[in-house]
């Protein structure tokens, strides 16, 4: 199972890039008061990396809530 995840994680990463590489055109992004001009495809391989971040830590925040109601032994007083 761990290959499939493997071969899903390189196609869909393979994907990415070569949609990246296909829009090189500069964009300008604003945020605040800062403006930066990039190529498209420096951002959206930024903000892909970005998700991954974000998606990996939303899953192991979900399996660390997990883990803790697995350890609380049912019927025991919960302490809150």
């Amino acid at each position: 199972m761990r290959f499939v995840y493997i071969g899903l994680i390189v196609l869909i990463t393979a994907i990415v890039l070569v949609f990246a590489l296909q829009n090189v055109e500069a964009v300008t992004v604003r945020f605040l008061n800062v403006s930066l001009t990039m190529p498209r495809a420096v951002l959206l391989i930024g903000v892909y990396i970005l998700g991954m971040l974000t998606g990996g830590l939303v899953v192991g925040f979900f399996k660390s809530l997990v883990r803790g109601a697995k350890r609380k032994q049912p019927g025991a007083p919960s302490g809150g």
